[in-house]
């Protein structure tokens, strides 16, 4: 039981790094500071004082950026794979006593997999923004990443279960915007 809620915390945090990239490790250390959270071994390092200053730092930067209507969809192209990585890294630091090779495997698909997904839907969610709003309506769904980057990491450290089941609404939700979007394959 408890591999599985450590994997259902996993795809939580990466999920919200999707949202926002460095919002679930600033969560995470401040979890590992307080004594909320253990992280895996190799992996302490998130939660000291140097990376803490540095997360909440960057978490800043990031939140007020992506409130400047022609700077979000600039970072977008850097928020993608840095969402994935940032997604593998804090999957893999929260999963424990687990074989290494099921570990990072988990880590990589499943971790990777769901913040690139989110990352996928909120850069598709901000493009059509743009293009209905001119970028006025930007702030909007910034305000509303962050807020679920925030909540979705909460939720994952505190009831882990709960975070699953969001998690798996948004890759849904996701999955069925992309297929509607996605040219048919009838006729061909």
């Amino acid at each position: 039981m408890e591999a599985s809620l450590s994997v259902l915390l996993a795809v939580g945090l990466s999920a919200a790094c999707g949202f926002r990239v460095f919002v679930p490790l600033l969560v995470v250390s401040l979890a590992m500071k307080t004594g909320h959270l253990t992280l895996a071994p190799g992996f302490e390092w998130i939660g000291s004082w140097p990376a803490l200053l540095a997360f909440g730092i960057a978490t800043l930067l990031e939140i007020a950026a992506y409130f400047i209507p022609w700077l979000d969809n600039l970072l977008d192209t850097i928020a993608t794979p840095a969402a994935i990585v940032a997604g593998i890294v804090v999957a893999s630091s929260v999963i424990q006593d687990m074989d290494p090779f099921l570990k990072w495997t988990l880590a990589v698909i499943a971790g990777g997999g769901a913040a690139g997904m989110v990352q996928g839907w909120t850069t598709v969610t901000r493009a059509a923004s743009t293009l209905t709003t001119g970028g006025a309506g930007n702030p909007i769904f910034s305000a509303l990443e962050t807020g679920g980057s925030i909540l979705l990491s909460f939720l994952a450290i505190l009831i882990p279960v709960a975070a699953g089941i969001v998690v798996l609404g948004i890759l849904i939700m996701t999955a069925r915007i992309f297929r509607r979007r996605a040219p048919s394959s009838i006729g061909r």
